[in-house]
Order: C-alpha cells, then structure tokens, then sequence
C-alpha cells in the first residue's frame, strides 16, 4: 500500500506542474491575440487543433501506454509540451496575420497531443496503483479519482492568474521560456522516481479489439462528448471576452477564471462526501451522475434569460451563474471521473481510460469552435442555449447508464 501510494502521489505532484503550465498557456494565447485584435471565432480557431489533437492522442497514447508503460508515456507527454512551448515562442511580431495563425495552431496542437498522453497516462496509473496496493474497493478508488481530479483543476486554476500575471510581467516569449523549465524539472523527477514499467500489460492487437469497450464505457463516453461541450461552448471565449468587453483587466479575467477553477476543482476533491456510495460503487452513483445532469442543465437557461432581459448588474449575475455552473459540473465531472475506472477493466485500463478522453477531447473541440461561432453570431446568450441543448442531451444519455458492472465487453456502436 505505501509503495502504491507513493506512486499514485508522484504522478499527481507531476500532473500538477504540468496542469499549471496548460492553464497558464490558455490564458497566455487568449489574452495576447485579443489585445491584438483577433476576433472571438478566430481565438477559438487557435485552440482547434490543440483540442482535435486530444482526440486521436488520447486513443493511441491508451494503447502505447499499455504496451510500453506508463511512466514512458507520462514522460513523452512532458517533453511534448516543452516542444510545443519552445516552438511557440518562436512567433514574429513582424509575421502577416495567417502566418502567425497557422504556427500557433500548429504549436497549439503538439501541446495538444502532450496535454492528453500526459492526461491519460496520468489517469491510468490511479487504476494501476489502486489494484497494486489491493484497495481497489468503491471507497478508495473513488478518494483517488476525485482528489487527483480536483486538485489537477485547482492547479489549473493557478495556471489561468499565472498565465495573466506572467504577460502583463515578461510578456509572452519569456513566460513560455519559463513555463518549458518548469516542466523540464518535473520531467527529471519522473524520470528518477517512478517505475519504468508501471502499468505495462498486454495492448489490444487490432482496431476492433480497442475500440470494443462495453456499454457503460461506450454510454460515459457519449455523455462526456456534451458534457465538456457545454462548458467550453461558453467557458473558452464567450466569458473571458464577456468580461473584458465590461471593462475587466487581463488580471482580473485571469483572478477570476482562476478563482472559479480552483473553487471547481475543490467541489470535485469532496465528491466522495457529497454523492452517496454504494457497495458494488455502481447503484448509487450512476443515479447520482443522472441527477446532477439535470441539475446541471437548468443553470445556464436561467443565466440565458438574465442576458435576454438584461438585468442590472448583468456582469455579476453571469459571474454569480457561472459559480453555480461550477459545483454542479464539478460534481458531474468527478461522479464520470470515477464511473469510468469503475466500468474499465485493470488488464487495460489505460486503453479505456483513452478511449474515454478522446471522448472528452472531442467535446472540448466542438465545445471551443462553437464558442467562438455562438458568441460571434449572438454574443453570449447565443453560447449559453447551445450549453443548455447539450446539457440536456447529457441527460438523456446517462438514463441509458448501466448500474451492473458487464462480464464481456459490448462491441462499440
């Protein structure tokens, strides 16, 4: 148990600095091209192919984890995003406007691809050292997932004011450079403290047999496409460029979406305290996963109708909103989190856990182009319907959650 929970708290603490470094670089990008002029559809743009990358890294960074270890994979994904920082520090104020697009869509991808094979790799070594320790009853598991999950999101939070902070200070160039040494030294601490071959199994020999996952995880996976959809439809551009269309400072959108952040990521850590358990870790909380979707897509039709009408003091009624958004999705998200390792199997964890957050990267990808489409067509109340549409499709989906654990996988449909 103490050699499991050394490991599982290695890779955490490594999570955590690489979280920091993406946060910081969201808010980096976004804040430096709107001071420049770009329009929101053109923002999203710069973070398409940082998001369609996840989709595709997530499934093969599950398989080569599984076949070449964890800790290979956790480290490919750190000196990925050094890669990705070095190249984007390379952008010329002198450049035309495609030119400068293009190379930061294109570093924007290669940090895409680190962010995921880090993501799950990462994910996949709770499920490993959780079977290795022995404790891999409902309670543990699920302590893990939530306390890895809140954290890695309250650190990102940090990210988003360090991102800020660091380009009204050094401006963009220097804040990459010392984003990539951050990361440089976490990259050392991996390599000297965890084993080379964690999680190393036997991988799926063809496509049919890593895409046959059964029906929760097939049923978790739609579910999580809307899921993150609805948040970065109006999280990625629509609240940032709301707020500092109201007078708000680059520091105090990057305060703010830290705070939030951070606050989400502490109603994910007590997900355990709040969603009730149960024996077999699945009758109770595949409703639970039900109920908060509901929940969760009442919240952005109210802040919808508070912008068509226009109420005094309209940016805090969003900024109040977005709170609430934030502990019901915190609590979807950790409740999903946790389903996802509970339905995966231990022989492959890792290829399930990618097969799910290419799931989770396909929705943050149609969630960011719309945001930018929405809030381009009709401003924010255009962003916050298409959350609630998905929202509801969220519910819908989760009705069909199984709440017995399957013996044999289900082809996917």
């Amino acid at each position: 148990m103490q050699h499991a929970s050394r490991n599982y708290a290695i890779v955490t603490a490594a999570y955590w600095g690489f979280t920091l470094t993406d946060g910081a670089l969201r808010m980096l990008v976004l804040l430096h091209f709107y001071r420049l002029g770009y329009s929101p559809f053109t923002l999203a743009f710069l973070f398409l192919l940082y998001e369609a990358a996840g989709v595709l890294a997530n499934l093969i960074g599950g398989w080569l984890a599984t076949r070449y270890g964890i800790t290979r994979m956790l480290t490919v994904g750190l000196v990925t995003q050094i890669i990705g920082f070095t190249v984007l520090s390379q952008l010329q104020p002198e450049w035309t406007a495609a030119m400068s697009v293009a190379w930061v869509v294109l570093s924007q991808g290669v940090c895409g691809v680190a962010k995921d094979l880090t993501k799950t790799a990462s994910k996949s070594a709770i499920k490993v050292t959780a079977a290795a320790a022995k404790e891999q009853d409902n309670g543990q598991l699920f302590k893990w997932v939530a306390w890895f999950t809140g954290s890695k999101n309250a650190m990102k939070g940090i990210g988003f004011f360090l991102g800020g902070v660091l380009l009204q200070a050094v401006g963009f160039k220097v804040a990459l450079w010392c984003m990539a040494g951050m990361l440089a030294l976490v990259l050392v601490g991996v390599l000297t403290s965890l084993p080379p071959l964690m999680g190393k199994s036997k991988a799926s020999k063809s496509a049919k047999e890593l895409f046959a996952k059964n029906a929760g995880i097939n049923g978790l996976a739609a579910a999580r496409v809307v899921l993150f959809g609805a948040r970065d439809v109006w999280f990625v551009v629509g609240v940032p460029v709301f707020l500092y269309s109201q007078g708000w400072t680059f520091t105090m959108v990057g305060a703010f979406l830290a705070s939030w952040t951070i606050g989400y990521g502490m109603v994910q850590a007590l997900a355990p305290q709040i969603v009730k358990r149960s024996p077999d870790g699945l009758s109770s909380e595949v409703p639970a996963a039900r109920l908060w979707s509901g929940i969760l897509a009442v919240i952005p039709m109210g802040i919808a109708v508070a912008v068509a009408l226009q109420v005094p003091h309209l940016e805090w009624v969003v900024v109040g909103g977005l709170g609430l958004f934030g502990v019901a999705f915190a609590v979807n998200s950790s409740v999903h989190s946790y389903l996802i390792l509970a339905y995966a199997g231990s022989e492959k964890a890792a290829e399930d856990v990618g097969f799910y957050y290419a799931a989770n990267a396909l929705g943050r990808f149609f969630g960011t182009l719309f945001s930018g489409l929405l809030y381009q067509w009709g401003g924010l109340i255009y962003a916050l319907i298409g959350s609630a549409l998905m929202l509801v499709t969220c519910w819908l989906l989760t009705l069909y959650l199984p709440v017995k654990a399957e013996l044999k996988p289900a082809l996917a449909s």
